[in-house]
């Protein structure tokens, strides 16, 4: 499908109140051209549309009119540079960035990450998995995330103590 006909289909999509279709259908463009800094604005409003300002802030984060509580909420909930630089979903050069502000972000923060990593990296590397990021951002590192498997644990278990005690109860009744 041509980019024209799926920003039609977009357009469409978000006149009949089908946002999150427009907004997959936006991301598979980002994806397909991630260089394009206007489809990255248009995937921004969407997001923008449903109180997400921190997605908002990543998709505008290579725009010089970004908005800077957005800018700020995207670098707080992606706070290690690799993870950063994964979420911006670049490829390419930084010289093939639309302006010399989204090349400049570019930059900056391939830089942040090659220092936090100890070597260089470049837009298209495998960056390895957000778990060893020292700054302890991966997953299942979080107190809430420790704490909701505990919770997780202890539900099955008290299901699994009603469904013996049940189990019990009837075999007393059978004998």
């Amino acid at each position: 499908m041509a980019r024209t006909e799926t920003l039609a289909r977009v357009d469409a999509d978000l006149a009949a109140g089908r946002t999150p279709l427009a907004r997959q259908r936006l991301r598979g463009l980002v994806s397909s051209y991630p260089q394009d800094l206007t489809l990255r604005r248009r995937l921004a409003e969407v997001y923008r549309l449903h109180g997400e300002a921190a997605e908002a802030g990543r998709w505008m984060y290579l725009c010089e009119d970004r908005d800077e509580e957005e800018t700020a909420r995207f670098e707080a909930r992606y706070h290690h540079p690799r993870r950063r630089m994964k979420a911006l979903a670049w490829r390419g050069q930084e010289s093939d960035a639309g302006s010399a502000f989204a090349a400049e972000q570019l930059a900056s923060v391939r830089a942040a990450c090659s220092a936090a990593l100890g070597r260089p990296v470049y837009w298209g590397d495998e960056l390895g998995d957000d778990d060893d990021d020292e700054e302890g951002g991966g997953s299942g590192t979080d107190v809430s995330d420790r704490l909701a498997g505990i919770g997780c644990f202890l539900a099955v278990g008290a299901s699994f103590a009603l469904w013996m005690l049940g189990l019990v109860t009837l075999l007393g009744m059978l004998f």
